[in-house]
């Protein structure tokens, strides 16, 4: 699936680009202008993501989810800056309103989900616990640092840090996830790796063809519609590969230039229907992880929960560790303060999220039941959210 590039992932780059060329510097209205960027925004999101998942296809596990990982928060650091750009009532609050809803996004919403689709179709699900959890105790420690502390810190008015303060969370936050990164990929690698699902007893299981009869007859477990084949799937050809890293790089300079040309249409919208400034930031965290979700969701059914927490995790520390660093170095030229401190109501729900998910991963077992509770976790998140 991942080893060729169907047309319209091949075709969407290129049209966004004219599309970003065609209304750039035009101030968009409510009609079938700002529905075409609308449209070509979350297209070359979508391919964004796609042509990731091919790069990272070709160099394999943990690189790929790494890839995955810094290309979302690319995407997500573009809106954002772009966004703060265009100022606003909201920009202020903006970085850490996107920074909080990936958080809850990826810990609740994905990682629920994930164990909601594998139990209901493996029963228990397994994973590394030594992975899992270094990826939760650097999270922690990030969220920690960048949107709970500024609310306490007395240098400056309001939740925010003073100069000082925020450079050094951001070399902090760069020195997390830096040394995650390398534990992940070099140091402990084999404790990022996918859990081999143990053979499934029964009849079915004893009467499966090995060998060379397996491969006359075919492995059931090799059946597209049990949603398996794809982890022995070939790589894509490093021509292949190549390819998408260039389109990779064209849907992301779409994606920031079409989020600076409609980030007014947005803020207009916003107030238009009496929502609160934090949905912008929720809806920015929910566009960019939207396509990671599916694959991690995909891995999910294949038993290979390991993935899709590598994925979920990933993205989150990428969320935290790359954005605030690049917002600290963008905020020299971005009007007005910058604002990271979470509110009492923000910082519950972050402490119930850390308790959740360090109870879930903690036996390297799970079941239906943990995807339950961050499910509900999440609609309790997403409820507040709209009505505050």
């Amino acid at each position: 699936m991942l080893s060729t590039l169907r047309r319209w992932e091949v075709a969407v780059p290129p049209v966004a680009l004219v599309v970003l060329a065609a209304t750039w510097g035009r101030k968009l209205g409510a009609g079938v202008v700002l529905a075409l960027v609308a449209v070509a925004l979350v297209a070359a999101v979508v391919a964004a993501v796609h042509h990731a998942e091919v790069v990272a296809h070709r160099v394999g596990e943990p690189f790929g989810t790494l890839i995955l990982a810094i290309a979302v928060t690319v995407i997500e650091v573009g809106l954002i800056v772009m966004l703060m750009s265009a100022g606003g009532d909201g920009a202020a609050t903006l970085a850490r309103d996107t920074v909080f809803a990936a958080f809850m996004i990826v810990c609740n919403g994905v990682m629920g989900l994930c164990l909601l689709v594998g139990a209901l179709r493996h029963r228990v699900v397994s994973f590394r616990v030594e992975g899992v959890t270094g990826a939760l105790a650097t999270l922690s420690a990030l969220a920690t640092l960048a949107l709970i502390l500024p609310a306490f810190t007395t240098s400056s008015a309001g939740p925010t840090f003073s100069a000082p303060q925020l450079a050094f969370a951001g070399v902090a936050s760069l020195v997390l996830y830096g040394t995650f990164v390398f534990v992940q990929t070099v140091r402990h690698r084999d404790y990022f790796l996918p859990v081999e699902p143990a053979p499934a007893a029964g009849p079915r299981a004893a009467a499966r063809p090995t060998g060379a009869a397996a491969d006359r007859a075919g492995d059931p477990a090799d059946d597209p519609a049990d949603g398996r084949a794809d982890d022995h799937a070939a790589p894509p050809t490093a021509r292949a590969a190549a390819g998408s890293l260039g389109l990779l790089l064209v849907c992301l300079v779409a994606v920031v230039g079409l989020a600076k040309t409609a980030s007014p249409a947005i803020e207009s919208g916003v107030a238009a229907i009496g929502a609160p400034r934090a949905v912008v930031g929720v809806a920015i965290a929910l566009l960019v992880l939207l396509p990671e979700t599916a694959a991690a969701v995909r891995a999910a059914a294949r038993n290979r929960i390991q993935t899709s927490f590598n994925l979920a995790l990933g993205s989150a520390l990428a969320s935290i560790g790359l954005t605030i660093p690049t917002i600290a170095v963008a905020s020299v030229w971005l009007p007005g303060p910058l604002a990271l401190g979470l509110g009492p109501k923000e910082m519950v729900l972050m402490a119930i999220t850390v308790v959740i998910t360090t109870l879930t991963v903690a036996p390297g077992r799970a079941t239906l039941l943990q995807g339950v509770v961050h499910l509900v976790t999440f609609l309790a998140f997403l409820f507040l959210a709209v009505t505050p």
